[in-house]
């Protein structure tokens, strides 16, 4: 066992033996050697089955990495471009002022449809098309491409719809062929885990803090099931079956490996991977009022970095403490998930200081 992953499966166990998690998954790879691949504690704490590197997580936003990846790819494998208007390949989408809606404002949250029509709640997400005749319906915020904020569940499906109407699939299949399945992670991430996968998944617990309610109405732009995860959502099987590519289960080894042959070239060219990390779109964002520095698709910068560093890592965090990113400056892919959900990325932090850490005393 290296020193690293030693460090960081104490620190996990640690973390569990002191009640501040049930259960984490960390997995890092470096220039696609993986070197670290920790876990703790069960998946189930009511069945005691054990939780392993390989069992899916619910992991909320953290799976948007996924929906970017693959939107990336369509871009890569030619059925898109970043400047595609989103109405010649979706008609019904260019009305009520979206008609210059494009890939690139898809990618860097400036559609304009930051929060769900409110007619969507979810028990109605998983229904595809009553989800993307809501949004092509929908009047957006504001122009397209002149503001930025956070779409919590929009983003998925208007990427997917997007992959939908150019490739004639639905993102879990795209994710399985051309992610999961080259890669040999099949069974690691998921928009809408296979029946016969469940009850696989871990089961998701909620912290007793909880998060601050949204107003429904008025000037909120969120409604209040988009503004917070919940244990109950991520443990719901419609949940889990359904085609929700801004939510999805994963492990932390699975994100690490897609990140990591996204940064090899496995997934798209030395081109692309310079779109994943140089700013697209740097302001405030309308939704949450905080800084907002978007690369296409993913947030650039980690989470816990010193401000001097030249921020290139990009991914998402998720909802409930979970996160993934990938650094082309390091050549590293690195991923935590947890069944414990919380108001903060405590651990997230800890574990990714013990990992630069490391590769400060490396170089």
């Amino acid at each position: 066992m290296s020193d690293l992953q030693d460090r960081i499966q104490r620190h996990l166990d640690t973390l569990v033996g002191t009640d501040v998690e049930t259960g984490v998954q960390v997995a890092v790879y470096q220039d696609g050697t993986l070197i670290v691949d920790a876990v703790a504690s069960l998946a189930d704490p009511v069945t005691g089955r054990p939780l392993t590197s390989r069992t899916p997580i619910f992991s909320f936003s953290t799976c948007k990495n996924m929906a970017a990846t693959l939107a990336h790819m369509l871009v890569a494998r030619g059925f898109l471009g970043y400047d595609s208007l989103v109405e010649d390949h979706w008609p019904e989408f260019g009305v009520r002022g979206k008609a210059t809606t494009t890939l690139r404002h898809v990618l860097t949250h400036t559609t304009g449809l930051p929060a769900m029509p409110r007619e969507i709640t979810p028990a109605e997400l998983p229904d595809w098309s009553r989800v993307c005749a809501a949004l092509a319906a929908a009047e957006p915020r504001w122009r397209p491409g002149a503001a930025m904020g956070y779409h919590a569940y929009t983003f998925g499906h208007l990427v997917g719809e997007l992959a939908r109407r150019t490739t004639g699939r639905p993102m879990r299949e795209l994710l399985r062929e051309w992610i999961t399945a080259p890669l040999g992670i099949e069974g690691q991430l998921f928009f809408g885990a296979p029946p016969e996968s469940l009850p696989g998944p871990a089961r998701l617990e909620q912290r007793a803090e909880q998060w601050p309610a949204v107003p429904d109405g008025g000037d909120a732009i969120l409604a209040p099931w988009e503004s917070g995860p919940r244990a109950d959502f991520g443990n719901d099987e419609a949940i889990l079956q359904a085609d929700i590519p801004s939510v999805g289960s994963a492990t932390a080894h699975g994100l690490a490996a897609m990140f990591d042959a996204l940064l090899r070239g496995e997934l798209v060219g030395s081109a692309q991977l310079e779109e994943l990390c140089a700013p697209a779109y740097v302001g405030v964002d309308q939704v949450f009022g905080t800084p907002a520095r978007m690369a296409l698709g993913f947030p650039i910068g980690r989470i816990g970095a010193p401000a001097a560093e030249r921020p290139v890592a990009f991914g998402w965090p998720g909802g409930g403490g979970s996160y993934a990113y990938a650094d082309p400056a390091r050549g590293v892919a690195f991923a935590l998930t947890k069944t414990r959900l919380v108001p903060n990325f405590d651990t997230a932090l800890s574990v990714t200081t013990i990992l630069s850490d490391h590769l400060a005393r490396m170089t």
